[in-house]
């Protein structure tokens, strides 16, 4: 079967330099880990509250969601008077846990992510889409005689649980005709899974952007199979009680998403450096990454994400992420809130 093609993301230029110093988006913690699922953690918000003060809001950066990069960075919401909580989301779990545990009102995850965390009883619903990415895909290391997804039978592969690379590795056996107990899956989190494949540990990684980007150029991994439909699309969630108690505030943080989105097109090349420099990334990795991101998608959350979310119903049932179908579909039912991303202002 024909690999298919990436997306259509817009590109991005790999030379400039930003015009103002980037501060705090040094990522203090000099161990900040990359991308989605991470083992890493954030602290937890301190005084968190079930209502957000007014005029203050409590939010995540990552760095699988460049734009909250450039929202921090730029200060977009401070600028309009509000008064910001930051914390990094490491990976979507701990993206779903700070907004279960109540210390972040606003987060960002993948789709299948959030909607697995409403599946199992967390009240959140998804305001905006930050990205749809390729951000995920099968990776084989130097060298390797692997040439197709059905030559991984009786392989070891490494993959984290429960995120969209896992998915993604679901699917991809599935459409070749190889089971899942056809393969060894090895739990690892995903710059685990990169150091296993790069040592040959394992014979194929589902990998995750941008550690996946760095594998490719730094150690010459390849991409084994591609399919950006079988990637759930970035989502920006909130607390279902956050939007009730304080749905101005939602408001001025999803106009803040389609401000940094409107400036991100059209300043590549200073975007492309931002995320560089605040991901601690090459510049030839940042713009893989941005190369296979596309931003200029609709903002709203509807039927595109519907879609692909319906689609993982099945396996996520299957491999134990979520009760019944049936729960799924409801979960998905109440999952997508489209009302801010369609009033938003950039």
């Amino acid at each position: 079967m024909p690999v298919p093609a990436a997306s259509p993301a817009p590109r991005l230029a790999r030379r400039g330099v930003l015009g103002a110093a980037l501060g705090g988006l040094a990522l203090a913690a000099a161990g900040c880990v990359q991308g989605e699922g991470s083992s890493g953690t954030a602290p937890a918000a301190a005084g968190s509250s079930s209502a957000a003060a007014a005029g203050s809001v409590r939010l995540d950066y990552a760095l699988y969601n460049p734009l909250s990069l450039v929202v921090w960075q730029q200060k977009t919401l401070e600028n309009a008077g509000l008064t910001v909580q930051w914390e990094q989301s490491a990976g979507s779990n701990k993206a779903n846990e700070f907004l279960r545990n109540d210390n972040l009102d606003i987060a960002s995850t993948a789709g299948s992510a959030v909607l697995q965390a409403r599946a199992n009883g967390s009240p959140v619903k998804s305001i905006a889409v930050y990205s749809q990415p390729e951000w995920t895909a099968l990776v084989v290391g130097r060298g390797s005689a692997i040439t197709d997804v059905a030559a991984l039978r009786g392989k070891k592969i490494a993959a984290t649980t429960g995120t969209d690379p896992y998915f993604f590795l679901q699917q991809a056996l599935a459409q070749a005709g190889v089971a899942a107990t056809d393969v060894e899956i090895l739990n690892l989190q995903h710059a685990d899974g990169r150091a296993a494949l790069e040592r040959g540990d394992v014979d194929a990684w589902a990998g995750l952007d941008p550690n996946m980007a760095g594998s490719q150029l730094q150690a010459g991994s390849t991409l084994l199979y591609r399919n950006v439909d079988f990637n759930t699309y970035g989502m920006l969630n909130a607390r279902e009680e956050f939007l009730e108690s304080s749905p101005e505030l939602a408001q001025q943080v999803v106009d803040a998403y389609a401000q940094a989105r409107t400036w991100a097109l059209a300043n590549s090349a200073d975007f492309a450096a931002l995320y560089a420099e605040a991901a601690q990334l090459s510049p030839e990795v940042a713009a893989l990454v941005l190369e296979r991101t596309r931003l200029d998608g609709d903002l709203a959350p509807g039927e595109a994400q519907r879609t692909v979310l319906a689609g993982i119903i099945p396996l996520m049932v299957q491999i134990g992420g979520a009760s019944s179908e049936d729960v799924v579909q409801e979960a998905l039912d109440g999952l997508l809130e489209p009302r801010f991303a369609a009033a938003s202002d950039a």
